[in-house]
Parts: structure tokens; sequence; C-alpha cells
């Protein structure tokens, strides 16, 4: 399957590139029908679904030559910037994952510690090139000042290597010391500081990134933190939430680790950067294959299946997905056409009852959400503010016939009436003219009683006085690698007070057909049509 999908994606990249960037050619149109099961809901997703993640990395980090993640890391990540905290506010809430690969090296500088709190350095010798390294209080302070006022949910990664010992073969042994972070707990409670969630270590399940811990051990060390926050919330109402393992999917050590963590543990996360390496020159490709991004989905049935025969009642979330990793690709990750991969995630995910998906990064590496050095939003944050403000919690179940490069999915609606629909037109050259068809094998009202002929109905045969709200994404100049976005053909971008643009929609007649445009991305919220599954 691998060498066919690679031989598919050099068809596609020679098909789409012209004059050293990808553009939309020559246009055709095509049509095709969205279906829509509105019984019932396949799925429920957080109100607050969309996430995204802050790392560690010190000034001095570099990846690859590129030395991208100075301004990012919790360490000196610049709070007094207002495009930063407008960026934040402007989901209400955001929630934001604090964590990453020097999380399992970082020590806290709280009250009970003694010795000095000495920041990370390079060593070559070390996981992943750093010493181990300390947060001073004075700076949880800051993060947790700057937090409260963006008001962001914080998810805190633990280091979950503390007190292990690293073995020759890659494993750490022994029991979790959490005699560190339960001071970090205590101070937090203390100062009346909100945590979301804590999370117990990252990318150390199965095989693990720099070295692993064994299932029963990690089960082990989570009924340990659950133990500690239900000691110290002891009163306090709502207790976070108890999260683990924040690694790459391993479908034998997670229904291990699940079967022995029983009832310690409320979220599981897991990561996923199913393009490959940063560095990877065919990307693109990949982003624009359908049956590539079709591939993610077994990872998905893989971890609801076993939550769903489990007897754990945890749900699931991805806690880092960056697409590529070693900090993504200048030009693909941070730009428009990365959209097509984030929202297909984002829809995919949802539909395999995924509660939060925590995108790398909110600002770092070439992955952000934000532009490391200015702080401005790339393409993909406004594609997960029209996401958050439109797809509602409940998941419907959706297919697209007629093209396999659309991708269709569709929620109830957010806060209002009826339900948004999300379509991803891959294709560089056809416009697709988008039917919307809904199961109508229950009691349809007014209007479409008449026209029920079939299991599905298309809303056109019934619906044509109303509107819906159309918001179309596309590219400046139509190059995908741009990092300026067109919402319904409008610029977006922040003003001088670095205030979020606001999203305004196009109306269309609820009974015209939806036009898609080539390399295009379409939100549709038609409010009059009302399904069962939305009441």
């Amino acid at each position: 399957m691998g060498s066919q999908i690679w031989v598919m994606g050099i068809c596609v990249w020679m098909c789409v590139f012209s004059c050293g960037f990808i553009s939309v050619s020559s246009r055709t149109v095509g049509d095709g029908t969205v279906f829509i099961e509105g019984k019932a809901a396949i799925g429920r997703i957080d109100d607050d679904f969309v996430c995204a993640t802050l790392d560690w990395w010190p000034p001095e980090k570099c990846d690859y030559g590129t030395c991208s993640w100075s301004r990012a890391s919790l360490l000196n990540l610049d709070l007094g910037n207002n495009i930063l905290l407008n960026a934040i506010k402007a989901f209400s809430p955001l929630k934001l994952r604090l964590g990453g690969s020097l999380q399992d090296k970082v020590i806290y500088g709280s009250e009970e510690k003694q010795q000095p709190c000495i920041p990370f350095a390079n060593k070559t010798s070390e996981m992943f090139g750093f010493t181990q390294g300390c947060l001073p209080m004075h700076r949880w302070d800051e993060l947790n000042n700057f937090f409260n006022k963006s008001g962001a949910k914080i998810i805190f990664g633990l280091n979950a290597l503390y007190g292990k010992s690293i073995q020759s073969d890659g494993s750490a042994i022994g029991a979790w010391d959490y005699t560190n972070a339960e001071s970090l707990i205590r101070y937090t409670v203390k100062n009346n500081y909100t945590i979301h969630g804590w999370e117990l270590g990252n990318e150390l399940s199965g095989s693990g990134v720099g070295t692993r811990v064994a299932a029963d051990q990690y089960a082990l060390d989570t009924i340990s933190l659950q133990r500690i926050v239900q000691n110290i919330y002891n009163g306090i109402e709502p207790k976070p939430l108890i999260i683990a393992p924040g690694g790459f999917f391993d479908a034998n050590w997670f229904k291990e680790f699940l079967d022995k963590a029983t009832t310690s543990v409320d979220v599981v996360t897991h990561h996923i950067y199913n393009l490959g390496a940063g560095v990877d020159k065919h990307l693109v490709e990949r982003i624009l294959d359908p049956s590539y991004l079709d591939g993610e989905a077994n990872t998905f049935r893989g971890l609801h299946n076993i939550l769903r025969t489990s007897a754990t009642s945890a749900t699931a979330w991805v806690g880092e997905a960056g697409g590529a990793y070693n900090s993504g690709h200048n030009l693909v990750t941070n730009a428009f056409v990365f959209s097509f991969w984030y929202l297909d995630q984002l829809g995919m995910a949802s539909a395999y009852d995924t509660k939060t998906y925590c995108r790398q990064s909110f600002i770092g590496g070439n992955y952000g959400l934000l532009n490391t050095t200015t702080f401005e939003p790339n393409p993909d944050y406004y594609s997960a503010l029209l996401w958050h403000r439109l797809m509602g919690r409940k998941v419907l179940s959706t297919s697209f016939s007629g093209t396999p490069k659309i991708r269709a999915y569709a929620h109830c609606a957010k806060h209002s009436k009826g339900i948004t629909i999300l379509l991803i037109n891959l294709d560089n050259s056809t416009t697709i003219q988008a039917k919307v068809a809904f199961n109508s094998s229950w009691s349809l009202p007014h209007k479409a009683r008449a026209h029920k002929k079939s299991i599905y109905q298309l809303l056109g045969d019934y619906e044509s006085e109303s509107t819906r709200e159309e918001y179309h994404l596309t590219a400046k100049d139509g190059n995908l690698h741009s990092q300026t976005v067109l919402l319904n053909g409008k610029t977006l971008t922040v003003n001088s007070s670095g205030d979020i643009p606001s999203l305004e929609p196009l109306y269309a007649n609820s009974s015209n057909l939806i036009k898609v445009d080539p390399f295009s991305i379409v939100f549709a919220h038609i409010p009059n049509l009302v399904l069962p599954a939305c009441m």
C-alpha cells in the first residue's frame, strides 16, 4: 500500500506543480451529493474540542538548521504580546496543552525543592540533546496569570521519568517519584491556579521516543497521580482530569494500560505525525491524496474499539498532532495547504468520538497556528477558529458521492439550530456543485412530507425560501504555499491593535447547490435543517 501511495503521490505532484508552486489550474465543473444520516449522532466532541500545544524547548533550541522555537518556549514566551492574547481569547475558551519532548526532563522549583533551579543546557550525550531543566515558580506565576487573563484551559504535562532509571535497551525502570510533581500541584492549588487536567508523561508508550515505560508500570504511576490529585483537591470541585499516556498509539500497550489503570484515568491521549518527517519532500502530495488521508482512520478506529470494549470510562483525545515531525516544513505545515490535512483530521477524529484535538503547536516550529516571528495567525488558525465557532458537539454520519477529492463532514450546528457541513476540495481544477441529501426515514416537517419518496431526501426538494451561511477559504493568488488566507475573497489579517478579524459569512439560498472551488474549503451552516440527532 505504501509504494502505491508513493507512486500516486508522484503523479499528483507532477499534475499540480507549475512554476515552483501549487496553484489552481484551468477549471472544470463537476457535481456530487453530501449524504447525511440525521437520526442519531455517531459521536460527541467537547464544546472546546480545539486545543493547541506549547512546548519547553529553550531559546537556543535549533531544529534541522532553523531556530524557530526561540520565541515560543514556555520559558521565554512573550506574554505581553497583544496578538497572542487576542488569539487565545477569540476561542473563549481555547485548551492549551503544556508539554512536549523535554517535559520529562523538567523539574519544578517549588517550595519543597531545596536545590537551585538550573535551566536547560545543551548536552549532546543526553536524551534530546539537553540536560535536565527547571521551571522557576516565578515563571509558573507569570504563565498562570496570563492564562487566567486569556481564558485558556490548561493541561499540564508532568515529568513521568522522575525517579526512574534509563536502561541500555532504552527502557525506563522503576516507579515514578511523584514528590516533585506533588509539590508543584500543591503550590498550584495554594495559589488558586486553575488546571483543567494533569497529563503524565510524553511519548513513553509502546516503543517510546527516547525511552519507554512498560504499560503495567505506567498504570501504577497513573494511579499514583490520581491519588495525589484526589488528596490535594479534596473538597475542591471540579477536580482536574487525569490524562495519560500522551504517546503514539500501540494497540497492545494501550489495552494493557487501560486494563490495569482501571478508573484512574479520565482521558487517554495519543499523538499523530502521520505525514512523515518535516524534511520529507512528499508532504504536499500526501496531504492531497485522499487514500493517504484515509489511512489515519485505522488509529482512530483502533483506539475507539479498545475504549468501547474496555471497562474504563476514559475518553479519547489527540494530545499532540503536528502532521510532520521534527518541526514540520516551512511553507507547507504553516501555509494554506496544511488546512486540508488539519480540518480533515478534525473531522475524522470527531467521527470516531474523539473529544479533544490538540494541534502541535499554538506557536513554535514550522507548524504553529501563529507565526513564530510576528505572532500573526497562520491559515490554520482561522480554519480552527471557524471549526470552533460552527461545528457543534454532535457528529453526524456523512459521506460524499461524486469524487474522492471531496472530503465531507457534518455536525449539528454550534449554539444555533440546524447543521454545519464542512467540504474540502483537494482537486486543483474541478469546481464541485454539491447537493445536500439527508436521511428521511423519520417524520419530516411541513413541506418535506410531500416529497418523502426514498431513504434520502434532497434539501432543495422542499426548501426554497430560507438562507444558509457560507464561509469559503482559499489561498492568496491560488498559491497553496501562501501564508495568507482569504475568507469569501477577503484577506484575513489582524489590525494594528492585534485584534483578530471578524469572520463574516456569505448568504445563499438554502435550496441552491453549494459551490466548492478547486483547492478550497467551505463551511456551510444550514439553520433550517433540523435533524432528529440535533434536537
